[in-house]
């Protein structure tokens, strides 16, 4: 689903995405110096590896996110460390290539299938 950033305004312009198992929901409003606000929920389910016995396993999935999306290279350097920002160079958004990242960004994190979770709490007991 693509969006065309110069039709966002004042007024929050909600969006679903929806994958297999995971649902990005949430919406975009105009917030200030050609920034687009992007508050969003993305729930469901990912497969992915255990990082310690490399098992493939089900990841629950319920986050928060928000970030702001620039309608082209962001120019103000005073909030630009303070702000997460995405530059948009073609004046759109692709919500299905933004959750596809989140999900990427999820996978790259350190995750423990189940088996590995009760070992390693186990030997922590000991």
């Amino acid at each position: 689903m693509k969006i065309v950033l110069r039709k966002v305004s004042n007024t929050p312009l909600h969006f679903e995405v929806k994958s297999d198992k995971i649902t990005f929901k949430g919406y975009l409003q105009y917030h200030a110096n050609k920034l687009i606000l992007l508050k969003a929920k993305l729930s469901g389910n990912i497969d992915t590896d255990c990082d310690v016995c490399a098992d493939k396993f089900n990841l629950n999935v319920n986050e928060d996110i928000e970030f702001f999306i620039s309608d082209g290279i962001y120019k103000n350097s005073e909030d630009t460390l303070l702000l997460d920002i995405v530059e948009s160079l073609n004046s759109t958004v692709d919500l299905e290539e933004l959750m596809n990242s989140e999900i990427e960004l999820i996978k790259s994190d350190y995750h423990r299938c189940e088996k590995c979770e009760n070992i390693i709490s186990e030997q922590e007991i000991f």
